[in-house]
C-alpha cells in the first residue's frame, strides 16, 4: 500500500519541488510529463495524456518523431558543436534547403524565436540605413497591436500586454503601433523613417487571430510601393500549421524577411532563422551580428530533416484535412459554451462563455479528462495539435471538449 501511494504522490512531489526551486516565469497545468510519443503523453504517474497544444506549434510533428530522432542520434554521434567560427558539413546542406523552401537566397539561423525576431529587427534597420537610405539612428518599424514576438527587453517593449511589459523598462523608441488587420491605419502610418513592417501573419498567443481577407496581399502592396521591407513572424504560424507551408501561402504572398522557429527544430533542438534574399541579408558583415549556438551541427542536421519532411507536402495537406474536421467540430460548440471560434489548418482559437469558466478552468477540467491544452487571455483557449495527430484521437479529444463547455 504504501509503494502504491508513494508511486501516484509522484507527480505531487515533482510539482511541488519545481514549484520550490524554480522562479515563477509560467503557470503551468499541474501535470509531470515523463513520457510522450506522437500525440500522446505521460505523466510520472502513468497517466496518459492527448497533447493538443504541441509545444505551442514546437512539435507539429508530434513527440519522437522517427525520421527527426534518427538524425539527431546519428549527429550526435559525430559532432554536435563547432561555434560558428568553423564551418560544419552540416551547415550548406541546411541553409540551402531551408532557403530553397522558402525561395530565398540566405539563410541566418539562430537558436529561439525571439533571437530571430531580435535578427530580422537589426537586420531591417541596418538594410533601411545602408540601402535605403534613412538618417542614422532613425528608423521606425511598423508592428501591430496584440502581437507576441518573443520576451527580449526590445520586443516587449512594443507589446501592449501588460503582464510581457510592466515593469521591464525603460524600452527601444523606433516601433509604431497600428491595429492588427488595419490596412489603413497600417498605409497612414508608413514615413521616410520606416524600414519594416513587422507582423503575424496569424496572431498565435492573441488567441488565433485571423486578419480579415486581403490584408496581408495589402500589406505586401503597400511595403512593395513604399519601400519597406515585409517580416513575416511565421514562428508558430508557418512549417505546416495551417495546411501551408507558411500561412502568407494563403494569399499567395511572399515577404521580404521569413522569422522562423519552434518546428524548424522538430521538438528536439530549439532552431530559429531569418531567411530573405541577398539584397537584404548581404547588408550584414563579419562581427556585427552572431550566436555561438546558432547553426550548431545538431541543429542543422534536425532542421534539415524538418525541411526534407515539409517538402513533400504531406503535413501540410494532413493538417489542411484534419483542418476541416477541426473547424466542423468546433464551429457546432458555438452557442452551446462556445462563444466564436477561429480556425486555420490544425490551429484554433477558442472563446468560452464566461458562464462556462475561464480558459485555465476549462484547460484544467479538460486535463481531468487526459487532454492538454493552454489558455490565452481570460477565457480563450488555443488548440493546435501535432500534425501527425489521427483523426480518431482528434475526435476523442474534441469530444471531451463538448463535455467541458457542455454542448
Amino acid at each position: 500500500m504504501t509503494a502504491s501511494l508513494t508511486e501516484k504522490q509522484h507527480g505531487v512531489r515533482e510539482l511541488a519541488r519545481a514549484e520550490e526551486r524554480t522562479a515563477h516565469n509560467y503557470h503551468p497545468l499541474p501535470v509531470v510529463v515523463a513520457h510522450a510519443e506522437g500525440a500522446w503523453m505521460t505523466d510520472v504517474d502513468g497517466r496518459r495524456f492527448l497533447d493538443l497544444l504541441a509545444g505551442y506549434s514546437a512539435l507539429n510533428f508530434g513527440h519522437s518523431h522517427p525520421a527527426l530522432v534518427a538524425a539527431a542520434h546519428a549527429q550526435l554521434d559525430k559532432l554536435t558543436l563547432t561555434s560558428r567560427a568553423f564551418v560544419h558539413d552540416q551547415f550548406a546542406d541546411f541553409c540551402a534547403a531551408l532557403g530553397d523552401l522558402c525561395g530565398k537566397d540566405l539563410v541566418l539561423p539562430m537558436n529561439t524565436g525571439a533571437e530571430a525576431v531580435e535578427t530580422a529587427i537589426k537586420v531591417a534597420r541596418k538594410w533601411g540605413y545602408e540601402v535605403k537610405g534613412v538618417p542614422a539612428d532613425q528608423a521606425t518599424i511598423i508592428v501591430a497591436s496584440g502581437n507576441f514576438h518573443g520576451r527580449t527587453t526590445t520586443i516587449v517593449g512594443f507589446s501592449d500586454d501588460p503582464d510581457a511589459r510592466d515593469g521591464f523598462g525603460p524600452f527601444s523608441p523606433g516601433f509604431v503601433t497600428v491595429p492588427y488587420g488595419d490596412l489603413e491605419a497600417l498605409e497612414a502610418a508608413i514615413d521616410a523613417t520606416t524600414v519594416a513592417v513587422l507582423i503575424e501573419p496569424i496572431q498565435g498567443e492573441g488567441g488565433v487571430v485571423i486578419p480579415p481577407e486581403g490584408y496581408l496581399r495589402g500589406v505586401r502592396e503597400a511595403c512593395t510601393r513604399e519601400n519597406v521591407l515585409f517580416a513575416a513572424d511565421e514562428i508558430q504560424a508557418g512549417l505546416g500549421r495551417t495546411g501551408r507551408t507558411f500561412a502568407c501561402d494563403h494569399e499567395g504572398v511572399v515577404p521580404d524577411i521569413y522569422i522562423l522557429g519552434k518546428a524548424l527544430g522538430g521538438g528536439i533542438v530549439p532552431v530559429s532563422a531569418i531567411v530573405a534574399d541577398r539584397d537584404i541579408l548581404g547588408v550584414l558583415k563579419p562581427g556585427q551580428h552572431g550566436s555561438t549556438f546558432g547553426g550548431n551541427p545538431l541543429a542543422c542536421a534536425v532542421g534539415h530533416e524538418v525541411v526534407d519532411m515539409l517538402a513533400t507536402g504531406d503535413f501540410q495537406r494532413r493538417a489542411e484535412e484534419l483542418g476541416e474536421l477541426l473547424r466542423t467540430r468546433l464551429e457546432a460548440m458555438v452557442g452551446h459554451g462556445v462563444l466564436a471560434v477561429r480556425v486555420r489548418g490544425l490551429w484554433a482559437g477558442i472563446d468560452i462563455d464566461p458562464s462556462v469558466g475561464t480558459g485555465r478552468q476549462v484547460c484544467e477540467a479538460l486535463m481531468a479528462r487526459g487532454v492538454l491544452a493552454k489558455d490565452t487571455h481570460g477565457s480563450t483557449i488555443r488548440l493546435a495539435p501535432p500534425l501527425v495527430i489521427s483523426a480518431e484521437d482528434l475526435e476523442w479529444g474534441l469530444d471531451q471538449l463538448a463535455e467541458v463547455v457542455g454542448t
